[in-house]
Formats: structure tokens, sequence, C-alpha cells
């Protein structure tokens, strides 16, 4: 398998246990290889006491390793019309290792994302793996599709604003993820600060973008987000506040003057 041979990105380890093959933080290696002593990284997570679903493409398990640090176990599957084809198939390396460094890309860029742990690809048939990934738990959190749909409003205002600021970011580095939805910016609820918009499913992010084309594709892929949650499940969003939006965030990108609190 190519993955392998791949070189791990630093304060990465690379190891066996049985069939799977991971790639994880040093410091996680011994609650890795605990939980893969269960099954899959994803089987543990789903039958641990603490385990909490979180509906997305496909059920995620938050849940705490051997150690007790909290963490969110995904099992990568297809989406798009072959999803019923193509399952949770993939040919060798995966998406995961290709997450694994867009995440760290994206934090050396100074883009928040939650902090890839460790990913683990096991043999389905010959050429086909399946993955799991795990991140670490970011506390307290909701996304901005879940903020939307809520009645409060002085929240609703602060996650526009850490929105236009992930979103100002994004186009100054040059990243477009072109699967960017309101179920993929996370709001870190911070106490002493204004939320912290993060990036979700980074498998999508492309980066070396023109700042422009960065800008123009993000907010047009959210956009049509916002609008089909307005429409399909009655989130809070009009167009005035769609519209203040994105002169919010033409404005910040003209003044490179605006930082994170």
């Amino acid at each position: 398998m190519s993955g392998e041979s791949r070189e791990s990105p630093a304060g990465f380890v690379a190891f066996v246990v049985g069939a799977a093959r991971v790639v994880c933080v040093d410091a996680v290696a011994p609650d890795v290889r605990d939980a893969l002593k269960q099954g899959t990284l994803y089987e543990f997570a789903a039958t641990r006491p603490d385990a909490r679903a979180i509906a997305g493409r496909g059920t995620a398990y938050v849940a705490s390793l051997p150690s007790g640090e909290r963490v969110v176990v995904r099992h990568n599957r297809h989406g798009g019309a072959l999803a019923a084809l193509t399952r949770d198939l993939f040919r060798a390396p995966t998406r995961a290792p290709m997450e694994l460094d867009i995440s760290e890309e994206l934090r050396r860029l100074g883009i928040p994302t939650p902090v890839m742990l460790a990913y683990a690809l096991y043999p389905a048939a010959p050429g086909l793996w399946r993955a799991d990934v795990v991140t670490r738990y970011v506390a307290p959190s909701a996304d901005l599709a879940a903020v939307l749909l809520s009645n409060d409003d002085d929240l609703r205002s602060e996650a526009w604003e850490a929105t236009a600021l992930l979103l100002r970011e994004m186009s100054a580095a040059g990243v477009r993820h072109h699967d960017l939805n309101a179920k993929n910016v996370l709001l870190h609820l911070r106490k002493e600060a204004p939320p912290l918009a993060m990036l979700l499913d980074v498998d999508r992010v492309v980066f070396g973008e023109s700042p422009e084309r960065a800008l123009e594709g993000n907010m047009g892929r959210l956009f049509r987000s916002l609008r089909k949650w307005r429409s399909l499940y009655g989130a809070r969003v009009d167009e005035s506040e769609i519209d203040a939006l994105a002169r919010r965030v033409r404005e910040a990108t003209a003044a490179p003057s605006m930082t994170r609190s």
C-alpha cells in the first residue's frame, strides 16, 4: 500500500496493528493501539459508554480515548451520485492521508480547523481500503447551521462576524473549500472571547487560488448552503444578512488590519 511508505508529518508516527495501518500524533499512540485491540477505531468509539452520535454524511461519534481525551471519530464515506455504489471503499492511499496533509497546512497558514490526531486504514479488497479519522473534540461548539436554527440573536450576530473573518482569512491565504456549507463551519464558543469559526471536512480544500477567486468561490458555495438551510429547514437567514456578510468580507479583505482576538 502506498500509504505505508508515505512520509508522516512532524510529530506523527506510523505503525501497524493487526491489518490496520495507522498514522497518529505520537502522544495518542498508546490510546490508538488500545482502541484497535477492540476492532476499528470507529467501532471502538461507537461502543464507548460516553459515546455521543453526530449526524452528517454518516454518523460520527464523540467519545473518550482510554486516556480520557475527548475526540471525534469519523468513518470515511463517499458522497455524490455514486455513493451507493462506492460506499466507504477507497483506493490507496485513501482520503485520510490527504486530509491530514491539508489539516496541517491549514494550521500552518493560520486557518482554524480541529486538530487531526490519527487515521487508520483497513484492507477491504484487493486495492481497496476503508478509513477512520480521529480529530480532537472542540468544546463547547456548534456548527453554523445549528446557530442559525436557534433563537439566540446575540450568538447569531457573533457567528456572522466569526464567519466573515474566516472567509477573509481563507481568501488572503488562497484557500478554497469546494464543499463550504453551513455544517462545515464550526463555531468554538469560547467563554473569554468571541466565537472562533473553524473549517470542517477539509479534504475538499485546495490551495494556491488567487485571493479573488478563493473569495468568490467560498462565498458562493456557502451562500447556496445558507439559502438551502433556510428553504429546507427553516434556518433564520435573511437575504439582507447574506448581503451584509458579503459586504463585511469584501471590506475586511481590503483592510488587512483585521485580525483575530
